[in-house]
């Protein structure tokens, strides 16, 4: 349904889009996550008309939006800022794109449409009320209201939770993939938060310097991250990633060789290479079980509400694993732990460069 191909935009001596390709279908729900200057606002604005690319191609709906004007483009934008009256009532400013000369709807269909929308949101009892009288969360839900309400082929939302505390953006998390179960809309969805990204998307991009990384379900990006910075962005804590060698026998050692790890179903590098093994958090146990067997010291315990981050240090290296509040019951710093990490979901990737992140290596 949205389709860029070769997209490039610089402003002066920034370089915003670098050659970006991207693919949303019609009617899925997709993220594009990535970090501050990477290019994802401008993706947005590109696609709905406020920026000219430099170069490339973009479509909507197989139709190639050179020379059309971002009103006649069918999308709807909602910006990071609220974009607000804060003057009129929560209703005017829902009303306001549909008093436009291009989606004017007669009095009672504006009425009955604006009623849905203040229902699906949740702000049905505040529509007479100013909005300068609201919360941030009912800020946030009156701005993206502003955009469900106009007919629209796709919807374009910048960030629009950033700026609301942790509660309300878990809350408002839930409402939008609820909204987005009912409407079906094509929705391009920009955000520097994975959580978000893997709450939400039915696909996620991962944007890095004006071109995306890759593309893929959450199962496709957690799984078989691309690189290791694609592997950093998700989970929290954050990929435990550590640096050594591939072993004549096809398995991993350490750079200190306090880590020896059994890679042979996966190692497609050749004895003596350096790499990076990647291993999640999760795919951790305190105490002895199933996996690999590795020892340590606990080096720090953070309070995660009902379970504990615990750091343990092997060697040179340290690993976070969350645990349970009553497994880590009485762990002391420099106290001896035994670990066991799940063989099936280590990630082997070639060391780190500094012209670029090391690459996955394997299936």
């Amino acid at each position: 349904m949205i389709r860029l191909r070769g997209v490039s935009k610089a402003f002066g001596a920034v370089r915003a889009l670098d050659g970006l390709d991207l693919d949303v279908r019609e009617g899925e729900f997709f993220c594009l996550l990535g970090p501050s200057g990477a290019g994802k606002t401008t993706t947005l604005k590109t696609v709905a008309g406020l920026e000219l690319p430099d170069a490339g191609t973009v479509e909507l709906d197989g139709r190639d939006q050179r020379g059309v004007e971002p009103y006649d483009r069918g999308v709807a934008m909602c910006f990071e800022s609220y974009a607000l009256y804060p003057h009129k009532s929560v209703y005017d400013n829902l009303a306001f794109p549909l008093r436009s000369p291009r989606h004017r709807l007669p009095a009672a269909r504006a009425r009955e449409r604006i009623g849905e929308v203040a229902e699906l949101l949740g702000i049905a009892g505040l529509l007479d009320r100013s909005v300068g009288q609201l919360s941030n969360g009912q800020r946030q839900r009156v701005a993206l209201g502003r955009v469900l309400v106009r007919p629209a082929r796709a919807f374009l939302l910048d960030e629009p939770l950033s700026h609301l505390d942790a509660k309300l953006r878990q809350q408002m998390r839930a409402e939008l993939k609820a909204i987005g179960s009912v409407r079906r809309t094509t929705t391009l969805y920009v955000t520097h938060d994975s959580v978000e990204a893997l709450a939400l998307g039915d696909r996620i991009g991962v944007i890095r310097d004006g071109r995306i990384v890759q593309t893929g379900t959450r199962e496709e990006i957690w799984y078989r991250p691309h690189d290791t910075e694609v592997a950093r962005a998700f989970g929290r804590p954050r990929i435990n990633l550590l640096p050594g060698t591939v072993t004549p026998g096809g398995g991993f050692r350490s750079a200190d060789g306090a880590v020896e790890l059994d890679l042979r179903l996966r190692a497609e590098a050749a004895p003596g290479t350096g790499v990076l093994v990647g291993v999640r958090p999760r795919d951790l146990t305190l105490g002895t079980g199933p996996g690999h067997p590795l020892t340590g010291t606990v080096y720090v315990t953070e309070v995660l509400g009902r379970s504990v981050e615990v750091t343990v240090r092997l060697g040179e290296q340290q690993v976070a694993l969350v645990v349970p509040r009553g497994e880590a019951a009485g762990l002391r710093p420099d106290d001896p732990v035994r670990l066991s990490v799940r063989p099936e979901n280590l990630l082997l990737f070639e060391a780190d460069r500094p012209e670029r992140p090391g690459r996955r290596i394997g299936p």
